[in-house]
C-alpha cells in the first residue's frame, strides 16, 4: 500500500483529526471517530476492517496490512506529537466509522450505565463486559463511547462488542414489556445484599460516583441492591463496582 507523506500542520485531515479528537460534537456530525495508538489500530483491523478509513503514522511505523479502502499517511514524529492527544504517542493514529445506533435490544444480564461522564471509567467497564460477553446500556449523560478515552480504556472493547444507547424511560419500558426486574444499586433503607439476588435474569443500573443512580432509575427500580463492604468504606469507584455487579451476573 503506497503512503501518502503530508508534511504541513495545516493539512485539512490533520486538522480534522485534532477536532475528532476533542470534540464529541465533531464527531456525531461527520459520523466520524478517531483513537490513538499502534496496539488499538491492530484491534481495528481485526474486529473492524471495513469501518476503517485513515490510518496515520510516523516513518518508523509499520502498520501492517491494512483493508484496500483505507487511506495510509505518513506524517513527522512532530507532527504527530502535535495531533496525537497521548503525551507520549505510539506513531499510529486511525479513524474509523462507528456503528449506527440501533433500537434497543434489552435482554436478561444487562449492566446499565447512568451518568457516568468518566471516560475512564466507561472504557474500563465495556472492557470487563467484553471479559463475560455481557451486554452495556448507556443512557443520556455518559461519557462518549466512542471518545478516544474511552476507547483507549476499553482495549479495543468497543470494536468487539459496542455498546447499546438507550434513554432511560426506553430502558424502564423494556424491562416491563419483557418482564426483566430492574434493580438498581443504591443505599436505601430496602436495599438488599446483591449477592442475594439472582442478577443473570435483571438489568442493574450502575450510577456516576459522585451523585448515584438517577432518580427516574430509582422510582422505577424493582430492588435496589448494595454490595457488601465495611462499614468505614463510603463506596467504590464505579468500575469497580459495576466489575462485582458483572461477576454476579456472570456467576
Amino acid at each position: 500500500m503506497t503512503r501518502e507523506r503530508i508534511t504541513s500542520r495545516k493539512n485539512p485531515l490533520l486538522q480534522q483529526l485534532r477536532r475528532l479528537f476533542s470534540s464529541r460534537g465533531c464527531r456525531e456530525e461527520l459520523g466520524l471517530c478517531a483513537a490513538d495508538g499502534t496496539k488499538l489500530l491492530a484491534e481495528a483491523v481485526r474486529w473492524i476492517p471495513d469501518a476503517l478509513r485513515t490510518v496515520v503514522v510516523t516513518p518508523s511505523v509499520d502498520p501492517g496490512p491494512l483493508p484496500p479502502q483505507v487511506r495510509l499517511v505518513e506524517v513527522p514524529e512532530d507532527i504527530m506529537e502535535q495531533i496525537s492527544p497521548m503525551e507520549t504517542p505510539q506513531g499510529a493514529l486511525f479513524t474509523w466509522t462507528p456503528p449506527q445506533p440501533q433500537p434497543l435490544e434489552l435482554t436478561p444480564g444487562t449492566l446499565i450505565l447512568d451518568g457516568l461522564q468518566d471516560p475512564g471509567n466507561v472504557g474500563t467497564i465495556l472492557r470487563t463486559a467484553d471479559a463475560w460477553d455481557l451486554p452495556v446500556v448507556l443512557t443520556p449523560g455518559c461519557a462518549d463511547a466512542y471518545g478516544p478515552k474511552t476507547v483507549r480504556a476499553s482495549m479495543g472493547a468497543v470494536f468487539r462488542t459496542p455498546p447499546q444507547r438507550a434513554a432511560h424511560a426506553a430502558v424502564a419500558e423494556a424491562c416491563r414489556t419483557r418482564g426483566i426486574p430492574l434493580v438498581v444499586t443504591a443505599l436505601t433503607d430496602s436495599a438488599v445484599d446483591l449477592c442475594s439476588l439472582e442478577l443473570s435474569k435483571a438489568a442493574v443500573v450502575i450510577g456516576s460516583e459522585g451523585r448515584g443512580v438517577g432518580r427516574f432509575f430509582l422510582e422505577q427500580a424493582d430492588q435496589t441492591a448494595i454490595i457488601p463492604m465495611n462499614p468505614r468504606c463510603e463506596s467504590l469507584n464505579a468500575a469497580v463496582a459495576a466489575t462485582v455487579v458483572l461477576w454476579q451476573m456472570r456467576r
